[in-house]
């Protein structure tokens, strides 16, 4: 009797073990989504492709350009200046607290007059 119960018993650790696996999710930009990175690292990688992107960037490209090029911002503001429009993207560059949220102090200001890039970083901000 205690064979017949050992052997399914021990055919189904076996079969489980055979099923275990590991999942890797990829998103399309080639974020790894593995299990055991930490979501930091999602945030570097991030943090170094707006970097790389923001440093390739030429007073007067389009908004529309830079858009397209960096994503959808981590904040934006828009205002009217004399009827001039202003519009500033803020995208994450760098990292100063370790607490999952990304704060205004953590991103880079693009500026934009008339849906042109004027300007980047917190001097040009400072400036309008």
């Amino acid at each position: 009797m205690r064979t017949k119960l050992i052997l399914p018993l021990a055919m189904a650790s076996l079969l489980t073990v055979g099923l275990s696996g590991c999942m890797v999710v990829v998103d399309k930009d080639g974020t790894d989504f593995s299990v055991g990175n930490s979501w930091n690292s999602d945030w570097e990688k991030a943090e170094k492709r707006n970097r790389a992107h923001i440093a390739q960037l030429q007073p007067g490209d389009s908004l529309k350009q830079v858009q397209s090029r960096m994503g959808v911002a981590d904040f934006s503001e828009g205002f009217s200046r004399d009827g001039v429009e202003m519009v500033v993207l803020y995208y994450r560059t760098q990292r100063t607290a370790e607490d999952g949220k990304t704060s205004r102090d953590e991103c880079t200001p693009l500026l934009f007059k008339q849906g042109q890039l004027i300007g980047w970083g917190e001097q040009s901000l400072q400036q309008i």
